[in-house]
């Protein structure tokens, strides 16, 4: 009887699989360890693939998970390809990894599942490189499942579910500090500093990357009917600004004061009383200066996430 088209494929398929998420990792791991900004749709909130790949479920131990997922896919196209290139005790050899590519992949497979949940129900945004790699890990499953003759069906189960529950404990256990109330100032990054002069009538670009804690204190100071205020020339105000990052502040209702400004409304700043900038008038009261994203929650009422990613020397 002729071997199904499945088993002679698998292992060059699960090979060619594993090296594209190979160079995948490879190159989220570059891109943030250099700081560079992926190509990615902007989701309804305002947040992409960058804020996503930088959140709070983005690095393990301070390493970019992508870094973790290029060893796995590493160890794959290893196990995979191996058996095909050795002639001698090649039946030894494809006995001992078919075991590997089957937990490698449920691993993989459980982690992926379970990143893919936190994307759609906490951070709420899209990652076309988060569901690529999903996507590969779930064919590996699949090509090491269906693509090999398992003698033993039972035992097969009763080992695939060991494998998900004890992935699944020790990857809940890993991410537990993750939903931490906030992060440590050790662990926040200092926002850049503003050497250059403001663009006219614009100010200073806002170069930080939102988070999704960032994102929410935005739309909560949206919804409570928050304003900020300030001028484009304000040194503080362009520090204000990379607090939140790109993002979370384009939701904030900022008004321009001063003249020559973008959209600049001097007559309202005037009539609400303001002594200098910024100023954030929230909840009907005025408060001036510079504050932390901490401070604005506190001073707002805010209770969502707080592990902002930036602070500025010197705040509280």
């Amino acid at each position: 009887m002729a071997e199904p088209w499945l088993y002679r494929w698998s292992r060059p398929l699960m090979g060619a699989i594993a090296l594209l998420g190979l160079l995948l990792t490879v190159y989220l791991t570059w891109a943030e360890l250099t700081g560079q900004t992926l190509i990615c749709p902007v989701t309804a909130n305002g947040s992409d693939c960058n804020d996503v790949l930088n959140s709070a479920y983005g690095r393990l131990w301070g390493i970019p998970i992508s870094a973790f997922g290029g060893g796995a896919y590493a160890v794959m196209a290893v196990a995979a390809f191996v058996p095909l290139a050795i002639s001698g005790q090649r039946r030894q050899i494809d006995a001992l990894t078919w075991p590997v590519l089957l937990v490698g992949s449920l691993i993989m497979a459980t982690f992926s599942g379970y990143l893919m949940a936190i994307l759609a129900f906490e951070l709420h945004s899209f990652c076309p490189y988060c569901l690529a790699s999903a996507l590969f890990s779930f064919t590996l499953l699949g090509l090491s499942l269906f693509g090999h003759l398992w003698p033993d069906l039972g035992q097969l189960f009763a080992t695939g579910g060991i494998v998900v529950v004890l992935t699944l404990v020790l990857t809940l256990g890993i991410y537990s500090q993750a939903s931490q109330p906030a992060l440590a100032m050790g662990d926040r990054q200092t926002i850049p500093t503003l050497n250059s002069r403001p663009e006219p009538g614009k100010g200073w670009p806002v170069t930080t990357r939102s988070g999704p804690a960032e994102i929410a204190l935005a739309e909560h100071l949206q919804n409570i009917g928050a304003k900020m205020y300030g001028a484009f020339w304000c040194p503080h105000c362009g520090e204000q600004k990379l607090l939140f990052g790109q993002a979370a502040f384009s939701k904030i209702n900022y008004i321009e004061c001063a003249k020559g400004g973008d959209n600049a409304q001097p007559t309202r700043c005037q009539a609400a009383g303001l002594e200098a900038y910024p100023s954030w008038e929230i909840n009907g009261e005025l408060h001036t200066g510079l504050y932390s994203l901490d401070a604005i929650a506190q001073l707002s009422g805010y209770t969502g996430p707080a592990n902002f990613r930036y602070f500025r020397p010197g705040l509280d």
